[in-house]
């Protein structure tokens, strides 16, 4: 999902939980001819480069939170981390079939469109929407708790909310500067995103005390519905799985080559995401990490004692998280800017300065500010999670979409017949659609109920564009 114009340059990769757009939507010779331009190859990429595309967009800053977001349902939780992976390189093979059949960059919002048509491509690309900046508000409440390790911001909801909102309008004044700004602060907080990874996933193998990881489900209800309620959670670090998908269009052979890296790269993902979390679990006692803000520096300082390591992670983690918010804001206002360029959103979103939607990142940083603002008045006393099952139930909302285009191609059947692919097709797509459903139904009645709200007011945006358009073509044809 992601912007069109074939004399546009691509935007810098943001990292984080969700997919980077690159290239151009509707720019299908790029994917498949043999023009050995060298402006065209230039931006083309192979294997390597998309899966590590992959890798680095589902580890963002989400992780940095999720340990002591599970922690409440116990050890059951790591049972859901394997049930996740499962699931979601499910998805990635579906994604990977879908764009051996439709190698244009874009995604699950070109699959939805070519299968069923534009009403479902807006709602795939609505909802994707929705699902970046709903992630911009979880990610800004994450980095608040790392920023309190340095800063006590935490006291009271004002300070804390005054706090996340400072954390999102920042990177979007960078958005506003230019895409080369955007670009710089990528590169430092890619670095930094896998330090204070990589140290605790390996290094807290060697502090890793069974005793500290407190009971195996303390949820309060069956096994089965703790793992679906930390599964839905845990998504949340997982999105970004369309990646290759979505920037398929620059990817060489992609027939083939986003298939296997959408697979490595989430399996790849799957094992930083378990290491990680099973030494925060084995070094962070049990009743600590539940109430902890900060559940890598904890990890850290629990490894070497004192608070001069935690201070470090923290900082480290702090500024790996805004440059997910920097790179997610860009992508935020590229979804919309992309649907603007087909008559599905409205036209200001597709003016661009300095290479960025600047329409699109306003309205989104406004809107990400409004929930954010919201979740801390409301009571809740767990605002991050409410975030991020809203984000889960707006997610697997394109992935579902998807997974039924592919369905639709299955059934319809055109074309030779290979009997062993289709039933191998089928199992794992029916196990994919299977997965996103669970997932709606694990992510909650008030995360459902925000979602619904937020696809519903998308219906009367796409009623009037539609609109719009039906009455700009009788004109047309009438001159």
């Amino acid at each position: 999902m992601h912007s069109t114009g074939t004399a546009t340059p691509p935007a810098p990769a943001p990292e984080g939980d969700h997919a980077v757009p690159v290239g151009d939507l509707h720019d299908t010779t790029r994917a498949e001819d043999g023009d050995s331009g060298a402006g065209r190859h230039a931006r083309r990429f192979g294997l390597p480069v998309a899966t590590a595309l992959v890798m680095g967009n589902i580890i963002g800053g989400g992780i940095f939170l999720l340990p002591a977001s599970i922690a409440p349902y116990g050890t059951v939780s790591l049972v859901a981390f394997g049930v996740l992976t499962v699931g979601a390189i499910a998805l990635a093979l579906v994604f990977g079939r879908l764009a051996a059949r439709d190698p244009r960059t874009g995604g699950p919002y070109v699959y939805a469109r070519g299968a069923f048509g534009d009403f479902a491509g807006f709602l795939a690309a609505w909802a994707y929407w929705i699902t970046t900046w709903v992630s911009n508000a979880a990610l800004a409440v994450a980095a608040v708790g790392y920023l309190d390790v340095l800063i006590p911001v935490r006291g009271h909801a004002w300070t804390a909310c005054l706090a996340a909102l400072a954390l999102q309008w920042v990177p979007a004044l960078a958005n506003f500067a230019g895409t080369r700004y955007v670009g710089a602060v990528q590169l430092v907080s890619t670095v930094l995103k896998f330090v204070p990874l990589l140290l605790v996933a390996v290094g807290g193998l060697f502090f890793f005390d069974p005793s500290r990881l407190g009971p195996f489900n303390s949820s309060g209800h069956g096994a089965i519905g703790a793992v679906s309620a930390s599964a839905a959670l845990l998504l949340f670090s997982y999105l970004g799985v369309e990646s290759a998908a979505v920037s398929a269009g620059e990817v060489r052979d992609a027939r083939r080559n986003v298939g296997r890296a959408t697979v490595i790269g989430t399996a790849g993902a799957a094992l930083v995401y378990l290491l990680g979390t099973v030494s925060v679990f084995g070094t962070v006692a049990h009743d600590r990490l539940v109430a902890s803000t900060a559940p890598f520096s904890d990890a850290v300082n629990t490894m070497f004692g004192g608070s001069w390591g935690g201070t470090a992670v923290a900082l480290a983690a702090l500024v790996s998280m805004t440059g997910c918010l920097n790179g997610w804001t860009l992508l935020s206002a590229q979804t919309p800017y992309a649907a603007a360029k087909d008559g599905l959103f409205p036209a200001a979103f597709a003016r661009r300065r300095r290479g960025v939607p600047t329409v699109g990142v306003a309205v989104t940083v406004v809107l990400a500010s409004l929930l954010t603002a919201y979740n801390y008045f409301s009571g809740s006393g767990k605002v991050f999670e409410v975030l991020v099952l809203v984000t889960t139930f707006t997610a697997t909302v394109p992935y579902l979409l998807a997974t039924a285009a592919q369905i639709f191609h299955l059934v319809l059947g055109r074309g030779p017949v290979d009997r062993a692919r289709l039933t191998r097709d089928g199992v794992v797509t029916a196990v994919a659609a299977a997965f996103s459903v669970w997932l709606m139904a694990g992510a909650g009645y008030a995360a459902v109920y925000q979602g619904v709200l937020f696809l519903f007011a998308g219906v009367i945006v796409y009623a009037v564009m539609a609109a719009r358009r039906q009455r700009g073509g009788t004109a047309t044809d009438r001159a």
